[in-house]
């Protein structure tokens, strides 16, 4: 058994406040038994998109930087995996919300950028990210092969079909929803893990901001597309599931969706 972990955070406008409350919640999740650990959308910073105002491009950092930095040094204390997402400024100029894997010893894997970015009333994220040019890495950790759907991504299913192609055993999934969304939320993450025979972590923010209350009920989906557990309260603290990497294959021998794909018909995908 594999025991991963999420981590909700009530997150304040004090960045360095948030990184030291992540880190401790992430040696606590270690110490629970979890292997992979990842944090809810942003999860150094309030969130800023929920309107537009320049002087929040500040937040942005590098990568590697200040924060992989850190959490660098807690992947090597716990000998845990990370999956970190945060505002990043590539040396371009130009400005990602980024996911970055880092392996238990220590080492930064690859990253995952945003794909799909929504502009909507309290997400205004065009204004502040361009859309993800690294395609969709599937990145081998210590513990098992991990792929990253941010947020909005996951409504966009053909990102976790690329990600089961290559070989993901688990997706992350780390968001920031709001208000009564909970039950989208659960059918889609169900119905993509179903279709790829993949586990599915979603991991949500928490606590009242300026304009918006995050609801947590962070939840991991099985390659049935059934819940491991309840969904999470929307408290701040550590979400734990045990799940059985061989139940994937298992699972696609009985549900062969992958292998009766047919996808020299799907060239209508790319018509529009």
């Amino acid at each position: 058994m594999l025991k991963i972990a999420g981590i909700q955070l009530n997150c304040s406008p004090d960045k360095a406040k948030n990184l030291e409350k992540a880190k401790l919640l992430s040696v606590i999740a270690a110490e629970r038994g979890a292997q992979i650990i990842c944090f809810q959308e942003l999860f150094t910073t309030h969130w800023f998109p929920m309107d537009i105002n320049r002087e929040n491009f500040h937040l942005a950092e590098e990568i590697p930087g200040p924060t992989t930095e850190a959490m660098q040094q807690a992947a090597l204390q716990t000998q845990a995996v990370m999956v970190l997402s945060l505002f990043e400024k590539d040396p371009r100029g130009l400005y990602f919300n980024t996911a970055v894997v880092i392996d238990a010893d220590g080492e930064i894997l690859g990253k995952y950028r945003k794909v799909h970015i929504p502009q909507l009333p309290l997400w205004e994220e065009r204004a502040y990210f361009h859309p993800g040019d690294l395609g969709f890495p599937v990145l081998t950790t210590r513990y098992g092969r991990v792929g990253v759907q941010i947020c909005w991504d996951n409504f966009f299913p053909e990102g976790c079909r690329i990600l089961a192609i290559k070989g993901a055993q688990i997706i992350f999934a780390p968001t920031a929803a709001a208000f009564a969304s909970q039950g989208k939320w659960e059918k889609v993450i169900c119905a993509n893990a179903a279709t790829n025979g993949v586990y599915i972590f979603r991991v949500n923010r928490v606590g009242k901001e300026a304009k918006q209350e995050f609801y947590g009920k962070s939840f991991c989906a099985t390659p049935e597309g059934e819940l491991v557990d309840q969904p999470s309260g929307a408290q701040e603290g550590v979400v734990l599931a045990s799940i059985d990497l061989s139940e994937i294959e298992k699972t696609r021998r009985v549900w062969t969706f992958l292998r009766d794909r047919r996808p020299e018909i799907y060239g209508e995908l790319l018509a529009s």
